[in-house]
């Protein structure tokens, strides 16, 4: 297609509204009007796991994980999930510029997001209401082996208002098929841990154990939860020694399989549990 395309691409998207067909009719007018290698609409909740309304990919390792892995516990480390947690504004958004300032070095981003070949995201946001919101991902992988130029930022947020409206008139009412009552991760996470490991963590250190594995920093964890980077590491301190461990890749190894739906330890190391 040329970009001449464009304007009829954007007509047969918002004709296919509240039709089968909206997905691959939003994917059709973005890849007239921007670079990207991958596609992903992705739907977050307060209640249950995240749904994926749909996914295009030329590289196959992209989204070969996210059922098995992303939707049972992986999302909940995604610096994309926490824009739904914390209710941001409706606008575009690049990974870089949301994850947290150690995301790269923890765990999750080597054992899970490295085996996507992703190298940079983009993502539409639209929350849809106070429990449910609509990311809209665009991404680079292998397939290029590139990143989103500043060229390629300004075309998506020039379009971004008009991505976040079609997706919201789309899906003004979207649920998930097994809502259920609200999960406290950290409750649902210490509980785990004194079941199955005989591990008794407080309130804070599960939160802290938490910001780790998204990738934080102490200073970064301390500005999070309004605490003082020496207070952070006192807590970090207790933390690995409840749990017998000293470096962070074993705190991943030992929670990451605690944070799936199932809650059963990981076959493999460094791998949520297989679906």
């Amino acid at each position: 297609m040329s970009t001449v395309e464009a304007p009829d691409a954007l007509s047969a998207a918002i004709m296919a509204i509240g039709s089968e067909g909206f997905s691959d009719a939003l994917y059709r007018w973005l890849d007239v009007t921007c670079s990207f290698d991958n596609f992903a609409i992705i739907a977050f909740f307060r209640r249950s796991s995240p749904m994926v309304l749909m996914t295009h990919a030329r590289d196959s390792r992209v989204f070969e994980r996210i059922d098995s892995h992303y939707v049972k516990g992986a999302y909940l480390l995604d610096p994309f999930y926490g824009l739904h947690q914390s209710r941001a504004a409706d606008g575009l958004y690049r990974l870089t510029d949301v994850a947290p300032d150690q995301f790269q070095r923890n765990e999750y981003f080597k054992s899970y997001y490295t085996n996507t070949t992703l190298t940079d995201e983009l993502a539409f946001y639209a929350g849809l209401n106070p429990m449910s919101s609509i990311t809209v991902c665009l991404g680079r992988d292998a397939t290029t082996a590139s990143r989103f130029s500043s060229k390629d930022f300004a075309i998506a947020k020039n379009v971004a208002p008009i991505v976040n409206a079609l997706v919201r008139r789309n899906w003004p009412d979207l649920k998930p098929s097994n809502e259920k009552k609200p999960e406290d991760i950290v409750a649902q996470l210490r509980q785990r841990l004194s079941v199955e490991q005989d591990i008794g963590l407080s309130p804070r250190q599960a939160q802290v154990a938490l910001l780790i594995l998204q990738g934080h920093s102490s200073i970064s964890i301390g500005l999070t939860l309004g605490i003082s980077p020496q207070t952070v590491k006192v807590l970090r301190k207790q933390l690995y020694r409840k749990c017998q461990i000293s470096s962070q890749g074993e705190l991943y190894y030992l929670i990451a399989p605690y944070l799936s739906e199932s809650g059963q330890p990981a076959g493999k190391q460094g791998q949520f549990p297989a679906g």
